[in-house]
């Protein structure tokens, strides 16, 4: 395999289908169970809780209405003539397993979908949503289980109000990968009292357990959340750009090259964002990421011991080595 930059989920697309294939978000209606008390109310400490009153809600347009209009946009945009269904809005494995056939079935029913991505909690899977899902794997869609982490560390996941431990996300990514789906990990990195070692120490454990995606996310300060209050009231520090691309190219370095990166930053709008300013520039940031690794001369993977890491998974259809490492900007 060639030596470049980044395996980034695009170029992963581009290697698993003959046709260009691009994310449309889908909101099923679906809750969580930090927001209507079974594990509290509120949400996350970084969760814009206007989003999370049920009387404020949107009503949302039928599943099918989501995915036709998102496919005008993203074939307008960028040419892909097929979608993969992104159910993104709150925890998507977190309802009656007969609710989540019937809305994941409606996606897959549409015209041009060839598989889905669910994001959700880790403590909101269980061997029949993973059999569920495994089922449509078998019939040969795309599928991936996205699993918001944010940290390793236990006392960082109480401070945020997440609800879980890092032990719920390890036994539910074993049971997620022992069916042979991949799993894509979010993490939050400058979550408050947490420092460089720490986050790699995340990063670390998070490749231990075992894990065949990543989405890295900087923290952000959003109104109306419980973090903007307890920023207001005792700021805390937030990464700087320098230091938010520097820590990802560290990791980037030391993280398998089978792994695919699905997200190199996460940004909000500037009328909701109070800090870091540099958190409404997405582009600013992700070339400065590529530039970083350029000028470093370095590559994702180049860092990484392969003896010690998890086994990946294995496609019923594909080999894990054939994917390719990387984007179109080559090592020098």
């Amino acid at each position: 395999m060639n030596n470049v930059l980044i395996n980034s989920f695009g170029y992963y697309l581009k290697q698993r289908f003959p046709q260009k294939v691009h994310k449309v978000t889908v909101d099923a209606g679906f809750t969580c169970p930090n927001r209507d008390g079974s594990k509290g109310r509120g949400g996350c400490s970084y969760c814009n809780n206007k989003s999370f009153s049920p009387n404020k809600r949107r009503e949302v347009p039928a599943i099918e209405q989501q995915i036709e209009a998102g496919k005008a946009v993203v074939k307008r945009r960028t040419g892909a003539t097929h979608v993969l269904a992104y159910f993104q809005a709150y925890s998507n494995t977190y309802a009656p397993l007969s609710e989540l056939t019937d809305r994941y079935a409606q996606a897959l029913a549409c015209p041009d979908v060839v598989g889905l991505s669910i994001s959700t909690r880790p403590d909101c899977i269980n061997a029949e949503v993973v059999d569920l899902l495994s089922s449509y794997r078998d019939q040969g869609y795309e599928i991936w289980l996205e699993i918001g982490l944010q940290s390793a560390h236990d006392v960082t996941l109480k401070r945020i109000r997440r609800g879980h431990d890092f032990t719920t996300y390890a036994q539910a990514v074993r049971l997620i990968r022992a069916r042979g789906l991949p799993v894509c990990t979010h993490l939050i990195l400058g979550l408050p009292g947490e420092n460089r070692d720490m986050m790699m120490q995340t990063l670390e454990q998070m490749m231990d357990t075992g894990t065949d995606g990543i989405k890295f996310h900087p923290l952000h300060i959003v109104r109306h959340t419980l973090l903007a209050h307890e920023w207001k009231r005792e700021p805390f520090p937030l990464l700087s750009q320098h230091e938010y691309v520097s820590l990802v190219c560290d990791m980037l370095e030391r993280i398998p090259p089978r792994y695919v990166v699905h997200r190199l930053t996460g940004t909000a709008s500037q009328d909701m964002l109070l800090a870091p300013a540099w958190c409404t520039k997405k582009w600013a940031v992700i070339n400065a990421i590529h530039a970083e690794m350029q000028c470093r001369g370095s590559y994702q993977g180049c860092a990484f011991d392969t003896e010690r890491t998890a086994q990946p998974w294995q496609s019923p259809d594909m080999d894990p080595t054939s994917y390719g490492i990387g984007e179109s900007i080559l090592v020098p």
